[in-house]
């Protein structure tokens, strides 16, 4: 699914999860890789910081740059990218993933938390975007891709918790204006989301508990549509919001049982999946511990 040798990526967040199994696969092809994240000590409930995640990326084959960033500070965002130009002289691909979540209806949201989830997910994406633009504009096959759904704009979809879909949402919007504005540039912007739920951290902690993971598939499913979507001419592939496995199908992956945590169990389907999206595997809803 491509070469990436001489690619040069920049990629938020992703000490741990969807985003370093990217990293990780990208990095198997040789890629050099900027980590922005702001995991410097271990986190009592998340494995991984931004140095360990580095090692991992070097042990599968690529060339890390760990950058210590808080993707909400203007002054630390445009130094890490000024950082990963000067190591690797130049960046070829942006990947939006540093995400926050809180599924909380509105009178259980606070401020705060609202202000984090805008500040990370739609500020950060936004931010990490146009620092890294002109950068993308010396590339030969410069693409932006957002960790972020289709713009499935129904009520179900908001009501349970307004604050983090309106912020996941943006992060598509995002998708949706860049991609018609760059068309003309050759800079790709596209989004990619999973039909399933992915086993991570977050998953165990924010959702549900250890007993969910079996009802996930793994983030390799992830990171392997991400290669696909990069792998891409950018002028011709361009705002577009993949779904995993429908993307991996497409690209003619057959057997879908290599990324299931337990193959026992059935899939949950993830939030935000529009009804009208092909079923490669059968899913339930979340929550749902069916046969």
């Amino acid at each position: 699914m491509g070469d990436f040798s001489d690619k040069r990526v920049v990629i938020s967040g992703a000490s741990r999860g969807i985003g370093l199994a990217i990293a990780k696969r990208l990095a198997a092809d040789g890629a050099s890789i900027a980590i922005l994240a702001k995991t410097a000590e271990p986190h009592p409930k998340l494995p991984g910081t931004v140095y360990t995640a580095a090692e991992e990326i070097v042990q599968a084959g690529g060339r890390a740059l760990p950058l210590i960033t808080d993707i909400r500070s203007d002054d630390q965002v445009q130094a890490a990218v000024a950082e990963a130009v000067q190591a690797f002289g130049g960046i070829d691909i942006c990947i939006n993933n540093a995400s926050a979540i809180s599924l909380t209806p509105t009178a259980q949201t606070e401020m705060r938390r609202f202000d984090l989830m805008f500040g990370v997910n739609v500020r950060g994406t936004f931010m990490l975007s146009r620092e890294c633009l002109p950068h993308l504009l010396e590339a030969d096959n410069p693409h932006i891709l957002n960790m972020s759904p289709p713009l499935d704009m129904q009520q179900k979809w908001f009501a349970p918790n307004v604050a983090y879909t309106m912020s996941k949402f943006g992060m598509s919007q995002c998708v949706l204006g860049m991609a018609g504005e760059l068309a003309d540039k050759g800079v790709a912007v596209n989004a990619l989301w999973p039909h399933s739920v992915i086993a991570t951290a977050a998953i165990s902690n924010v959702l549900a508990s250890e007993a969910a993971m079996a009802y996930c598939r793994s983030p390799q499913i992830m990171a392997d549509a991400a290669a696909a979507i990069l792998a891409k001419d950018s002028r011709e592939f361009s705002g577009n919001f993949c779904i995993d496995d429908v993307l991996l199908a497409q690209e003619g992956v057959t057997d879908f049982s290599v990324y299931r945590m337990d193959p026992e169990k059935p899939l949950w389907s993830d939030f935000f999946v529009p009804e009208d999206t092909p079923e490669i595997e059968p899913l339930l809803a979340v929550g749902n511990p069916a046969p």
